[in-house]
């Protein structure tokens, strides 16, 4: 069970975050969350679609990082992050941190703020990246994390909106992906969406530029485009021994 507390310089002022990653961390997931903030970076490694909750009916984006439940591709113990990609999804990135709100001015702002498990397998006071110098300022590290937690709750700001207007304009599409290796192994993963590529392209010339205007038609585009790395999961797969 998670163990949130609000982070602060004095209490926490000798943590440290181990920043690698692998399976005894809990990193050997098949998907993880994303946010529209970063599909242009994830589309040059990952394939992006997207998934429907049954009871809400509304979509939420994933990367997918290997064939399975339990599976990530990309971990790999001989590098020094433990991940083989240049980038790295910012729901993983965060490690033990998440955002929380605090009111200001007598409940009329909220202010965001940096909570961490103190639970988390990566959090101790051993090993990693500290969180703060040594004078009580925020550690490079921490600045990252900081800039991590914006890009998550900037996507989640825009994400309905992003998927509301792909579903106004009849772009999402159900996809199943049939991946054969070379040892025989036959996968189909099933239960995800993608953007029509044929309905974005016909879309008139009013559809384009509100879609433009809102800043999502690039991202339809992106999530075409990271298709072509299914490609990829497949060649990782096929060179494991």
């Amino acid at each position: 069970m998670a163990n949130n507390v609000l982070l602060n310089n004095v209490s926490h002022q000798n943590l440290k975050v181990i920043t690698r990653f692998g399976a005894e961390f809990g990193d050997n997931v098949g998907s993880v969350l994303i946010f529209p903030t970063e599909f242009v970076e994830l589309q040059k490694e990952y394939p992006i679609l997207f998934r429907r909750n049954l009871e809400t009916q509304r979509y939420h984006a994933t990367a997918l990082l290997g064939l399975n439940q339990s599976e990530n591709l990309f971990l790999n113990p001989e590098i020094g992050s433990g991940w083989a990609a240049s980038y790295i999804p910012a729901s993983v990135a965060k490690g033990p941190f998440l955002i929380g709100f605090q009111s200001q001015d007598s409940g009329k702002t909220q202010n965001t703020v940096i909570h961490i498990d103190l639970d988390h397998v990566k959090v101790n006071q051993q090993e990693g990246y500290p969180l703060f110098l040594e004078h009580g300022g925020n550690s490079p590290y921490l600045e990252h994390i900081a800039k991590v937690l914006n890009l998550i709750h900037q996507g989640m700001i825009v994400q309905d909106a992003m998927f509301d207007m792909f579903s106004e304009l009849d772009l999402i599409e159900p996809i199943d992906i049939d991946i054969d290796l070379n040892n025989g192994e036959k996968y189909k993963l099933v239960g995800n969406y993608t953007i029509n590529e044929e309905k974005l392209t016909a879309l008139n010339g009013n559809q384009l530029e509100k879609l433009n205007k809102m800043g999502f038609l690039h991202l339809a585009y992106a999530v075409i485009t990271s298709l072509t790395n299914i490609r990829k999961l497949t060649e990782i797969k096929n060179s494991e021994k």
